[in-house]
């Protein structure tokens, strides 16, 4: 490494982008790994013989252990060293990938995703965390943290293309294979090139606020989920509250453990709060993307591939706004750039919330393209201001709750906004009243039962069900859009005030290699004074960050 006067920190050398390059890679096999398996599901579901009940569990048990382990995970990381954890992380997740790619039953392969979701949870925040760790210079944190958001990005998005080239030549078990070359990489580089790190204060892991922990998140992210597919049942309603009790229970005890798993001093800061909050509420507004996937299937009548072809140009537009922000940010306030970003996200969804089934793909796309564009900002600087807001040793705490915040806001806005275009789409549709009456139902219930019941139907009567359906299904994507476009800009309003103070990434290495004179000094001193909270005052990480802020 070497230092430069302008920086005023430490910066990272060729060791450092090397060791990203390590970290990026199976960040990169994690999101892919999270969409890889939707079209292979047909095909082992026909050799394995797997109840729509065991589709569901193998499609749905990694995303749920890993939302479940990730404050686990960053807190262990925290304790027993990151690149440790990392390390051992990345020899399971081979294991199970080996055992998942051979699985010769649907139990085996649902016990295997299982442990893939455990192994992902350890190797998710240990990464994010050890980018805070190599790279403590704002400027490159910035760049680094794109470039990390930028590989999961991209695997969510080639996810379906690669599972597709894939199981046109090999067999099914062929998509879990890809984590062999990429872990083996990271198990031979990882020592090499990456830094160890741990708390020097850290105590041993509660084993009660783990168990708590899990009985919190599962619960809660499972309500949610099963929410959006099937509706407000009484059951997923009850296993929100489920979670939501026993997390005071959980919350309770972190203020006990003088090594807490999760440290609550964290949340008294007011930058990584802002931050914190606008992410999770940015998620949720992305929960009608899932509506315009739909569209294109039931309403354009494209194939899931076809669907996840015309998605792809806007998830480059994203890794493209995520490479850029760090750069502006050197110039403008975060805060402010997020704002920007997020009204600009706002447009493409007033875009979405004006398609109808006659509108050209160009329109849909460039919408598509415009809301991808703003979300960027977001993700790429509130990340990095979680970060700076907490000191080295609790980054990993610090990553766990962002990612875990991340998934609790993709699942809350799928599930209210998909309940949103649900209320629509049932007030909208007119059935012919010609339709037999259990097709009827079925076509009331949701636009995929619709489909089944136009083609079970057939002839004319068919066809005006599914033109029927389709004219609701599209009314109801343009409410949800619509609803996610109002709360992008209410959200644009929150970071422009709530992140407002955080001065250019430029500005603040400007300030931190100058020489700081008596005003300089009573400026930083009564910043720092900001984000207390009783007698438990913030981290010292999160006081120098906020010492910086004060430009």
């Amino acid at each position: 490494m070497d230092t430069t006067p302008e920086a005023g920190a430490v910066r990272a050398g060729p060791r450092q982008w090397a060791g990203l390059a390590v970290l990026a890679l199976p960040t990169l096999l994690l999101s892919l790994d999270m969409s890889v398996l939707y079209l292979a599901l047909p095909h082992l579901s026909a050799e394995l013989d797997a109840t729509a009940t065991q589709q569901l569990w193998i499609t749905d048990i990694y995303g749920f252990l890993i939302a479940g382990f990730l404050v686990t995970m960053g807190g262990l990381g925290d304790l027993v060293g990151r690149r440790k954890l990392l390390l051992i992380g990345a020899a399971c997740f081979t294991v199970a990938s080996v055992a998942a790619a051979y699985s010769s039953s649907a139990e085996m392969l649902i016990v295997s995703r299982a442990l893939l979701g455990v192994a992902g949870a350890t190797l998710m925040p240990s990464t994010m965390a050890l980018l805070g760790n190599m790279f403590p210079d704002p400027r490159q944190m910035g760049t680094a943290i794109a470039v990390w958001m930028s590989c999961f990005m991209g695997g969510m998005a080639l996810g379906p293309l690669v599972g597709g080239l894939m199981l046109q030549r090999f067999w099914w078990g062929s998509v879990f294979l890809l984590a062999i070359p990429v872990m083996a990489l990271l198990l031979i580089a990882g020592p090499l090139l990456l830094p160890e790190y741990r708390d020097p204060a850290g105590g041993r892991i509660d084993l009660a606020s783990v168990a708590l922990s899990l009985a919190t998140i599962l619960p809660f992210v499972y309500g949610l989920k099963e929410l959006a597919k099937h509706g407000w049942e009484p059951q997923y309603l009850l296993s929100i509250a489920v979670g939501i009790i026993v997390g005071v229970f959980f919350v309770r005890r972190q203020r006990t453990l003088e090594t807490p798993l999760l440290d609550l001093r964290l949340f008294a800061h007011r930058t990584f709060r802002a931050a914190l909050v606008v992410m999770v509420l940015g998620g949720a507004a992305s929960g009608s993307f899932f509506l315009v996937s739909m569209f294109l299937q039931t309403v354009k009548g494209m194939s899931p591939l076809e669907a996840g072809l015309w998605l792809v140009p806007s998830t480059g537009a994203t890794i493209a706004s995520v490479m850029l922000a760090p750069v502006i940010a050197r110039r403008f306030r975060p805060g402010h750039v997020i704002a920007a970003g997020l009204t600009v996200t706002a447009v493409g969804y007033l875009m979405l919330s004006q398609v109808d089934g006659s509108t050209g793909m160009a329109f849909v796309l460039t919408g598509l393209i415009v809301g991808a564009v703003g979300a960027g900002p977001m993700g790429a600087l509130g990340t990095g201001l979680i970060f700076t807001s907490v000191p080295p040793e609790k980054t990993g705490a610090a990553s766990a709750i962002s990612e875990t915040g991340g998934e609790f806001g993709i699942a809350f806005g799928v599930a209210v906004l998909g309940s949103v275009g649900a209320a629509v789409y049932g007030s909208q549709i007119t059935v012919p009243d010609q339709v037999p009456a259990a097709a009827a139902a079925a076509a009331r219930e949701g636009i995929a039962g619709a489909v089944g019941a136009a083609e079970q139907v057939g002839g004319t009567l068919g066809a005006e069900l599914l033109t029927a359906a389709r004219e609701a299904f599209t009314t109801a994507m343009n409410s949800a859009t619509g609803a996610s476009a109002a709360l992008a800009l209410a959200l644009a309003v929150v970071a422009a005030i709530a992140l407002g103070h955080v001065p250019p990434t430029g500005q603040a290495e400007a300030a931190a290699g100058a020489e700081g004179g008596p005003e300089q000094a009573g400026e930083a001193a009564a910043t720092a004074q900001d984000g207390r909270a009783g007698e438990h005052s913030a981290p010292a990480g999160a006081a120098a960050e906020t010492a910086n802020a004060s430009g």
